[in-house]
């Protein structure tokens, strides 16, 4: 990044485009990956609220946790194909790291439905997606710096 002071212009900065391109790429592959999990999510949920008559807080963690069971494989070789090798501790972290983001989006739930009263078929769907979306905003932070690393012999 330069600037040019002396002729009394300032130059245009320029900051290079690979590094924007491989995050919004990375972005694109997370949204596609976490789209088809919030698609597991939402249909095993509603099965199991309204199908099964399982009650609303049952029916989100057992969905959040088995999409998020489906999500590793995806992430894996799909959206983080490019990063280090699969490990043990790799796998532990995903794990330990999605648990923490069940938790947030069953903790959000809660407060949405039992909190605030927002427990009808629309209204627990409409909670449902609120915390998805905040709980998939802290896994693509947490996936990305302590999950799939960048290989340091690949992070050009």
């Amino acid at each position: 990044m330069t600037v040019n002071l002396s002729d009394g212009r300032v130059a245009a900065l320029t900051v290079p485009a690979l590094p924007v391109k491989r995050v919004v790429l990375e972005v694109a592959k997370f949204s596609v990956v976490g789209g088809s999990g919030v698609l597991v999510n939402f249909v095993l949920f509603n099965l199991l609220l309204s199908g099964l008559g399982q009650p609303a807080m049952t029916a989100t963690v057992l969905a959040s946790v088995l999409a998020m069971s489906a999500n590793y494989l995806g992430f894996r070789y799909f959206a983080y194909r490019d990063r280090a090798s699969r490990t043990r501790r790799q796998i532990a972290l995903f794990f330990v790291l999605s648990g923490l983001g069940v938790a947030m989006e069953s903790g959000l739930f809660y407060v949405g439905c039992h909190g605030l009263g927002l427990n009808g078929p629309l209204d627990s769907n409409i909670v449902k997606a609120l915390s998805l979306v905040l709980a998939s905003a802290f896994r693509f932070l947490v996936y990305r710096t302590w999950v799939f690393q960048r290989d340091a012999r690949h992070a050009a």
